[in-house]
């Protein structure tokens, strides 16, 4: 039951972040190019700011329970008398959910920093090159996120 628990938990969270990366990228930002650079800098601020905040639970969430879900696989294979060797795709899944991360963590405490940085100080030309930024680690972690699915799914 708990494993069932923290399976959707992980599963929920992926979709929130996922999900995410899809509807800004692909909805919200080509929307948002028809507001002057002042307007489109501050909503694009403001949305990422809330993402951003969700994310980070989310990764926390996929994060352990992931390790807790391998870890108790392992643990039963051990106490079985057996031996325990991860599949190929949950070792694909875990390395590039830890790219993944790792490219959260400079958007979420760098490229969105300079975001915040020039909406502070209404530099918006500063503010569209942060954005531009983060669109393309975010274009990059789609990508490594939807890989994942695939392998996952499909192997």
């Amino acid at each position: 039951m708990l494993y069932n628990a923290l399976k959707l938990a992980h599963v929920l969270s992926i979709v929130v972040w996922i999900g995410g990366m899809v509807f800004a990228h692909f909805f919200l930002r080509p929307a948002a190019q028809s507001l002057e650079p002042a307007q489109r800098v501050r909503l694009m601020h403001d949305v990422l700011q809330r993402f951003l905040a969700a994310v980070s639970v989310a990764v926390v969430v996929v994060l352990a329970s992931g390790l807790w879900m391998i870890g108790r696989v392992a643990r039963q294979a051990v106490q079985a008398g057996g031996s325990f060797s991860m599949p190929l795709d949950w070792t694909v899944m875990a390395t590039l959910g830890l790219v993944m991360m790792a490219i959260f963590g400079h958007i979420r405490f760098a490229l969105f920093r300079r975001l915040q940085r020039a909406v502070a100080a209404s530099a918006w030309p500063a503010g569209g090159q942060a954005l531009a930024s983060i669109r393309s680690w975010v274009g990059v972690n789609l990508a490594l996120g939807v890989v994942t699915i695939v392998v996952t799914l499909l192997a």
